[in-house]
């Protein structure tokens, strides 16, 4: 299989999908071939007779790709536990046919970033959780975390059940930092590097606007960062964004233990 990431979070609203829309263009623009997956989405809206996951449609536009079945294979009704929304919709989520799916996204990408449902242990088909998907794939994992109090708990929490499932974790986003932090926020991110065993890759500020002028404003804010081409390293699309050599900030030129 092809170079690729899966994005899980803490739990649902963290901003995951706003996180990997934002790594996908951001390898658009430093000249990679990234395909995006969102394998299933519940809560779809439907449009001339069909359900749309518009999760996939901003992963597809930042990625500058369309978004076909590949992109979106399942797509539900309801607002639920997919497991629930499928049950609902009368589907049964094979993970066969995603892992088929991400295979030709492989075939047609130098790198894929697929994104979860929820956190690790949401239910997708019967006793299968997320966490089955990423270990299908293959992939490793970025946790998207909140800033807020709890957020901690929730953190710790899914790296150790990551790591007790054969997951590797990559590093961890903490997305949705407020303008003006609270004592829990401020302290957050230093509790969750020291406690989760996996590098904080960034803490990604709190942007209004719409998602596509979100998405363009993190890529933005990544892209001044000195530190963004040790985080994609990290990541594993570096190769493909061309960020060989040593961080002119750092020296580092092999970081997946620099702990960013």
């Amino acid at each position: 299989m092809s170079n690729g990431l899966f994005v899980t979070a803490t739990d649902t609203g963290v901003g995951k999908t706003l996180v990997t829309a934002a790594l996908a263009r951001i390898l658009r623009l430093r000249g990679v071939n990234v395909g995006v997956m969102k394998p299933v989405t519940a809560g779809c809206e439907e449009r001339n007779g069909e359900l749309v996951s518009e999760d996939a449609e901003l992963l597809a536009w930042a990625a500058g790709i369309d978004c076909d079945d590949d992109v979106a294979p399942y797509r539900l009704r309801e607002p639920l536990a997919p497991v629930e929304a499928a049950a609902r919709d009368g589907v049964k989520i094979d993970f066969e046919r995603i892992a088929d799916s991400y295979q030709r996204l492989c075939a047609r990408h130098d790198f894929v970033l697929v994104e979860g449902a929820g956190g690790l242990m949401v239910p997708l088909n019967g006793g299968l959780l997320i966490a089955d998907l990423a270990n299908r794939l293959h992939l490793p994992l970025l946790v998207v975390a909140r800033p807020n109090l709890g957020t901690v708990n929730h953190s710790v929490l899914t790296c150790y059940a990551a790591s007790q499932l054969g997951l590797e974790v990559k590093g961890v986003i903490v997305n949705r930092f407020p303008a003006c932090p609270g004592l829990a926020e401020r302290g957050a991110s230093h509790q969750i590097g020291s406690l989760c065993g996996a590098p904080i890759l960034g803490v990604w500020n709190d942007i209004s606007g719409t998602p596509e002028q979100v998405v363009e404003q993190l890529a933005e804010q990544f892209n001044a960062d000195l530190k963004s081409d040790i985080v994609l390293r990290v990541l594993g699309g570096a190769e493909d964004a061309g960020c060989g050599g040593a961080s002119a900030e750092t020296g580092c030129s092999a970081c997946s233990g620099c702990g960013v």
